[in-house]
Order: C-alpha cells, then structure tokens, then sequence
C-alpha cells in the first residue's frame, strides 16, 4: 500500500510539474501583431479613444529653421473624426491648425470636409492634398482592427533608448503607416510614413490624461522629416468629444 501511495503521489508531482511548464510555455508566447495592437488601443483608452467624434488641442509649438528655433506661443488643433477611414493619408473629417508667435497668426489651415483654407483663402485641390498628406497618418492605428486593414509585425525599433515593438499599418487603400508600440506599457510613442516632404516620423513622449474619461494624450510631439528636427509641439489640455461648430473650419 505505501509503495502504491508513493507512486501516487509521485505521478501527482509529475502531473503538475507538466502543467506548470505547459502554462510557462504559453506566458512565454510571443505575443501576435494582432494582440500587440489590442493592448496598444486598451492602453491609449479604448473604445473611447478610438471613436472619438472630436477632439481639442491647446498648447504651444517650437519652429526650427537651420539653428534658429521659433517660439509660437499658442499652437491649437481641433479635429471633426469620421467613423471610418480608408486612406490613412488622405484628409477626412474636418481639421482646423493654428499657431501664434507674438499674438500674431504665422499660420492658420483647415479643412471643411471638403476645402482646404489658410490665410490666403481657399486652396487648390492638387496643394492641398500634397499639405495633409504630409500631415494625416496617425489616424490609421485607430482603425487598425477594423475590416479591409492588415497589420505586420516588422520587428524591433528604438525610441528614447527603449525597444518598441514596430508595425506596419496597411490601410484598405494600400497606404503603409508604421508605428513604434512600447513593449512593456504598449505605449503609441512613434509614427512614420512616407510623405511629399520625405520620410516623416514623430515621437510622441510625456503623457498625461485627465479625470473626465479615458484617454492618454501625448503631451510633446517631436516631428522629423527625412531625419531633421522640423518643429516640437507641446500640448497642455485637451478635450475630447465637444460640439464644435462648422464655421470653425471655413476661413473667410
């Protein structure tokens, strides 16, 4: 009976030290591109995040050109989203971007849903869509689940010293957008795509959020293109589903 009992409980032991391993096996599974992905949009705040109707940005903006750097003491974003996107480079929904050195506009762009304006009034189609197209991409990680896009684990990128997990976004157009996802807190910290400027990539750092719902702002954007510093942007609050009015993004 004893050397029954012995067996027994040996054969337990055995059991359970496979059971553990099996279950060691699979904590040690690479994650897929998909589940990198999901846990990058649970971290950002969502579903919330990723169907926002609108969002408000305050802040400021640094400029630099050669080594002169240009303080623009008030830099504003406000974006009208769709539902859907199928070109991650191509603008929709309605944008208005404006920045402010010494009181006075450097610069003002919007886009109606339809137009584009600046200072000068409205813009001529084929220079419009070169101007967002050097902008709009970031977009395409908010849809990056949804059906007609591809996602593809590219391999391992650095931002700010850290190893980022780095995906390509293939939206339903075919247009490719990378995006650098921290490894540990899945993080959205980088972007790039090819545009009419060159090679742009911005880095997003310096987090925040705010009581009222779950979203995780960047609040410091470095934007770069074809590997040179182009301007910094600096947001303070923001808010996130206001009714903004249309006359908003038509400029006289």
């Amino acid at each position: 009976m004893k050397k029954i009992g012995f067996l027994l409980l040996a054969s337990v032991f055995l059991w359970l030290c496979a059971c553990q391993s099996a279950e060691k096996e699979t904590d040690d599974k690479p994650l897929t591109v998909e589940q990198i992905m999901q846990l990058a949009h649970e971290k950002a705040g969502g579903e919330f995040w990723q169907r926002p109707t609108s969002l408000s940005l305050i802040g400021r903006a640094v400029f630099y050109q050669g080594d002169t750097a240009f303080q623009h003491e008030k830099h504003n974003m406000w974006r009208v989203f769709e539902r859907t996107k199928t070109d991650a480079h191509a603008a929709n929904g309605k944008v208005r971007i404006e920045s402010f050195r010494e009181e006075r506009p450097v610069f003002v762009v919007t886009f109606d849903g339809q137009n584009t304006y600046d200072l000068s009034g409205k813009q001529e189609s084929s220079a419009a869509d070169q101007r967002w197209a050097s902008n709009f991409g970031y977009g395409a990680i908010r849809h990056a689940l949804d059906d007609g896009y591809q996602l593809e684990l590219v391999g391992i990128d650095t931002v700010k010293d850290e190893q980022v997990h780095w995906i390509k976004v293939i939206d339903p157009k075919q247009g490719e957008t990378f995006f650098g996802i921290e490894q540990e807190e899945y993080k959205i910290v980088k972007v790039g795509f090819q545009t009419p400027r060159g090679w742009h990539e911005r880095i997003y750092s310096e987090f925040f959020s705010k009581p009222d719902y779950p979203w995780l702002q960047s609040g410091r954007v470095e934007l770069y293109y074809e590997g040179v510093l182009a301007n910094e942007v600096f947001w303070t609050d923001f808010e996130v589903n206001e009714s903004l009015p249309d006359s908003l993004f038509v400029l006289p």
